[in-house]
């Protein structure tokens, strides 16, 4: 009998403890109980001959008939074959010695370009010239080591085309080509191999070091954040606070002003009521003793009675009660409403500030490049208005105050200390920081596009854009460009266009101007360091010229 029929096909020896799954395949209980364990996870349970599936793991129950069979043959000498010199399955790298049924290779060797079974293996450690042999791990790619041209085994590399050959080819295909032995190619590439794992390493060690200090970094940010954070609301509270107990501090003086005030008139109103009284009275009793005097004819009588009858208590003085058109308390709202006014314009201010600290805090990263497409600038599109409180009264806007129009007649606005007076201009009422990107489209004569700082003055010649070191104009009309600052001018070259955009990345002091049409060209950089938040800015040409702030998509 074929004693293989009796192996299992997992450890390939005898059956041990024989169990049969439902298929009908055999195999020795711990073997295929140490399958099913690694497909547990999977709750699904198969046979790993013929892949049958078993939705429940199913029950293992010796094969005591194929256990004792297995027994016997055991007694009568039938002894299971080493797993090593067991036959070779379909996978497995097969001997190229044996003949019928092969056995599974042992060793390859690279000078004979065969495979061997461990028997057919041993002359390679007895035999001299064959100890001399190269034995490898069995392969089922030897032929690939032979020269498909001349029917050699490939121990040359040639470098110059990049490929093996064997000992005849530097004499024609590769005639004077840099040659090597194939041990002395691998050396060198195993050498590479070498360096570039030794790079690699390295590389992991560095980038390993940049994770901690980013870790570092980000476990700095969270603390500086929070407690920032925590300071923040602190002050605020107080300032509320502040304002809560000063708003109880007017309240009480009102009241307390009111309550003296109340208390006065109230005074003299009794006062004057009990004037009142005593005047009735007095009148109660002329009006009985002149009637009763009207029919007396002693004239004599009536004389000696009238200083009694006309002698009155000091009438209250009326000029003290002065009734005049008075405001009583509104002018506490009015002075309420200027110190409203004044804080919103610090809190504005400073939280334009504030807004700017943040967005600097800095970390270890590296900026961004500056954008090269129109998409790229569309990232950092902002939506931009004007501030009527900072338009000349010949600038009239319009649009949601994203165009501004140059008009012959003034236009009323109310007085405001950020209002320009002698140039038709205008900033926008949102600050300016980290990137930013917006376009404006002008028509007319021309128009200044540019940024400047709140500071910049509202009168004379230092508020004209450019004139000054407080802003940066791009002076555009139908013939030239024209960069100003600092009442310097520089020529700018470029196509024209009615539409114009800006790039501003505040923290590193970069920003650009752009000729925006199908493409876009740039006009001019500017690279500084600017020290406030910016605004952007307009200025008219002449009347009836317009530039509107585009929303770009």
């Amino acid at each position: 009998m074929d004693q293989t029929k009796f192996c299992c096909s997992f450890c390939l020896d005898l059956l041990k403890d024989p169990v049969t799954i439902p298929c009908g395949h055999s195999y020795c209980m711990n073997c295929i109980k140490s399958f099913w364990d690694e497909e547990e996870k999977k709750k699904i349970y198969s046979c790993p001959q013929c892949r049958q599936t078993f939705t429940a793991r199913p029950v293992l129950e010796k094969n005591t008939m194929l256990a004792d069979l297995v027994e016997e043959l055991k007694k009568t000498g039938l002894q299971a074959a080493p797993a090593d010199h067991c036959y070779a399955g379909p996978e497995d790298v097969t001997c190229d010695v044996c003949t019928g049924r092969k056995m599974k290779a042992f060793k390859s060797c690279l000078v004979c370009l065969a495979s061997y079974c461990e028997k057919h293996l041993q002359p390679h450690y007895d035999v001299a010239p064959l100890k001399k042999h190269k034995l490898v791990e069995p392969s089922k790619k030897l032929q690939d080591n032979i020269c498909s041209r001349h029917d050699e085994v490939m121990k040359m590399f040639c470098r110059t085309d990049q490929q093996s050959i064997c000992y005849l080819c530097p004499v024609d295909d590769h005639k004077g080509h840099d040659t090597v032995s194939a041990a002395a190619e691998r050396t060198e590439r195993q050498r590479e191999l070498e360096v570039s794992r030794q790079n690699i390493q390295q590389r992991i060690q560095d980038r390993e070091k940049d994770v901690k200090l980013l870790q570092q970094e980000v476990e700095a940010i969270n603390q500086s954040a929070d407690q920032t954070v925590e300071d923040s609301e602190k002050i605020f509270t107080e300032l509320i606070h502040l304002i809560q107990k000063r708003s109880s501090d007017v309240k009480q003086q009102i009241r307390s002003q009111q309550e003296t005030e109340v208390s006065r008139v109230k005074e003299l109103e009794e006062k004057l009521e009990q004037e009142i009284t005593e005047l009735e009275r007095k009148d109660a009793e002329l009006k009985q003793l002149l009637k009763q005097l009207s029919h007396t004819e002693d004239h004599i009588q009536f004389l000696h009675n009238y200083p009694s009858l006309s002698a009155l208590s000091e009438s209250t003085d009326s000029s003290s009660i002065n009734i005049r058109p008075l405001s009583y308390f509104e002018d506490v709202t009015a002075a309420v409403s200027e110190v409203r006014d004044k804080l919103q314009d610090i809190l504005r201010e400073g939280w334009t500030n504030i807004s700017l600290t943040v967005t600097e805090v800095d970390v270890l990263l590296s900026d961004p490049p500056e954008p090269k497409t129109r998409e790229g600038f569309l990232k950092y599109s902002c939506e931009i208005t004007l501030d009527p409180n900072t338009a000349n009264s010949h600038v009239l806007l319009s649009v949601r105050n994203r165009k501004a129009i140059a008009v012959n007649e003034k236009h009323f606005y109310s007085r405001h200390s950020d209002r320009f007076y002698g140039r038709c201009q205008v900033l926008s009422r949102e600050s300016l920081t980290g990137r930013c990107y917006w376009e404006v489209k002008w028509r007319g004569e021309g128009v200044y596009v540019a940024v400047a700082y709140k500071s910049i003055s509202r009168k004379g010649s230092e508020s004209k854009f450019g004139h000054n070191d407080k802003s940066w104009a791009l002076d555009c009309n139908n013939d030239s460009y024209t960069f100003r600052y600092n009442n310097i001018q520089t020529p700018v070259s470029g196509p024209r266009s009615s539409r114009v955009g800006v790039y501003l990345d505040h923290r590193a002091g970069i920003l650009s101007f752009y000729s925006v049409s199908e493409t876009m060209t740039l006009l001019h950089r500017v690279q500084t360091t600017f020290t406030q938040p910016l605004y952007a800015g307009l200025k008219l040409y002449n009347y009836a010229d317009t530039a509107k702030l585009i929303k770009v998509k």
